[in-house]
Formats: structure tokens, C-alpha cells, sequence
């Protein structure tokens, strides 16, 4: 990056603070005034979901705008508490920065790391160190601690089972996860299957099956949450095919039966589309 290019950014930002300033100034707009930190920590979630839905969508104009978006909540949530004399951009920049000198030691220190394998294991035992530091007991720092409660399951799943895999708790392969998925699934069996049904040790074993089907996907080196975000955009274009067919012949679901729907998504199925890559794509006209 040239220093115009770099000049140019810096600039952009003090321009994105000084809007953000005028926006919750006495004259500015009521309603950027009397957000909290909490009120938009929704828009917060939102709009990172919507930036991992560009990435998906492989659309560089809406990953601009998402990103936008986002970058939007780091200074509205900077500004809340600038205004509060709390802390400022500058502060939140300035530890972003401190922090990626600190967990990069290989680049910034003499330690050595060759493979991004090394890099993780280095970050990790950074964190771990900077844990122990905040407790002043390191034997009271779990390895688990930074891995946010109030993620989504899946992601949940997956960040525990990459931290805990970078200091080799973790299956040997794929393969060997796999069998455990199948040791899971017999498990959910019994207890679909017990007399009288419980439902609660149904709960526990659907829990054990999704966290072992993280594991295998994480050991194949496909993310969960993306996957299962594919098969959601899936269903819908499949169920949607239904819903149009069945509205050609002027009928709803609510007004067809299950054998009809079911061979219209199969329908759906036989029309998609195959992309290059393998992937399914939009069902053909």
C-alpha cells in the first residue's frame, strides 16, 4: 500500500469520526443520540452476519457496503463511549495494534514459526499468557476462556474444538471423528427409541451428534456454520420451487398432500444446475 493510498484512509476515518461526532451531537439526529452500547449491540451481531453472507455470495459490491456497515458499529460504539469519557477510536486502535505486535512474536520478536500451525499454537499460548496476567493466577486461566459464551451453537462448537486442537487434544483424522458421529447416532437411536421416549436424554444426544459433526467438519476443513448455511439457501430454493409450482396450479401447501410436495422437491432437485466447482446452483427456468 502506497502512502497515498494510506494518507487516503486516514483521512476517510477522521472524516467517518467527524460524521459520527455530528450525528450524536445536541443538534444532530435524536435517535443516534440516545443509542447505548446495548441498544445497537443487535445491529452490532447483524451486520458481521451480513458480512459473512457477502463473503458466501461472493459479491464484492455488497461485501464493500457490509463492511461499511460494520466498520460503522466499531466507531458508533467508540463515539457512545467518547461521549461518556469512557474511551476513544483512538484507544480501541491503539490496543488493536499493540495486541497484533503482541500475538505475533515470530514477525515483531525472535520467536520462530514456519507453518500457520505454529502461528496458532504461539497465539494461543500469547493469550493464555495475557489471561494469566488479568487473573495473576495462571493456573485459574482456562485455554476455553476467550471463546465468547453467547456465540451461535455451531460456532461455539467450532471455536472450542480449534483452541483445544492447537495444543493437540484433538482426532487423529476425519475418518476417526466420523466414527464417533456413528457412535452418536446409535446413542440418539436408544433414546428415540426408549420406553416410555425422554426427552431430555434425546436433547443431550442430538447435542453429542451436532458437536461430533462440528468436529468432522472442522477435521475436513469445511466450516459448519457455512455449510449448514448452504444447506439452509438449499432447502429454500427447493421449497420455493413447491410453492411456485403448486401456486401455477392455483394451490397452496396448506391445500396439497405431502406426496405431491415431496415430488416437486424432487423435481427441484432433477432441474438444479451444477456449477463448476460441483456445487449446486439456482434451479434452471
Amino acid at each position: 500500500m502506497d502512502d497515498q493510498t494510506k494518507s487516503e484512509i486516514a483521512e476517510g476515518m477522521r472524516d467517518l469520526l467527524a460524521l459520527m461526532e455530528r450525528l450524536r451531537a445536541p443538534d444532530g439526529c435524536p435517535w443516534d443520540r440516545e443509542q447505548t452500547h446495548r441498544s445497537i449491540k443487535p445491529m452490532t451481531i447483524e451486520e458481521a452476519y451480513e458480512v459473512a453472507e457477502a463473503i458466501d455470495d461472493e459479491d464484492d459490491r455488497a461485501l464493500v457496503e457490509e463492511l461499511g456497515d460494520l466498520l460503522l458499529q466499531v466507531v458508533f460504539h467508540s463515539q457512545i463511549a467518547a461521549d461518556e469519557d469512557r474511551f476513544t477510536l483512538r484507544e480501541v486502535i491503539r490496543a488493536l495494534e499493540a495486541k497484533l505486535i503482541r500475538r505475533h512474536p515470530h514477525v515483531f520478536g525472535d520467536a520462530r514459526a514456519e507453518t500457520p500451525a505454529q502461528v496458532l499454537r504461539n497465539w494461543e499460548q500469547v493469550k493464555l499468557a495475557e489471561k494469566a496476567v488479568k487473573a495473576r493466577d495462571a493456573k485459574g486461566v482456562s485455554l476455553l476462556a476467550g471463546v465468547t459464551k453467547t456465540l451461535p451453537a455451531v460456532m461455539e462448537a467450532l471455536e472450542i474444538t480449534t483452541k483445544t486442537s492447537r495444543v493437540g487434544f484433538d482426532w487423529p483424522s476425519a475418518r476417526e471423528a466420523f466414527v464417533k458421529v456413528k457412535e452418536e447416532m446409535a446413542e440418539l437411536s436408544r433414546a428415540l427409541d426408549g420406553e416410555p421416549p425422554d426427552p431430555r436424554a434425546a436433547e443431550s444426544e442430538i447435542g453429542d451428534l451436532l458437536f461430533a459433526v462440528v468436529n468432522v467438519a472442522r477435521l475436513h476443513g469445511v466450516d459448519p456454520e457455512t455449510a449448514l448455511k448452504a444447506a439452509n439457501r438449499k432447502f429454500r430454493r427447493r421449497f420455493q420451487h413447491i410453492e411456485r409450482r403448486l401456486e401455477g396450479q392455483g394451490r397452496s401447501p396448506l391445500e396439497s398432500s405431502l406426496e405431491e410436495m415431496d415430488a416437486l422437491w424432487n423435481e427441484a432437485k432433477a432441474h438444479e444446475c451444477v456449477k463448476g466447482d460441483g456445487s449446486e446452483g439456482t434451479l434452471k427456468p
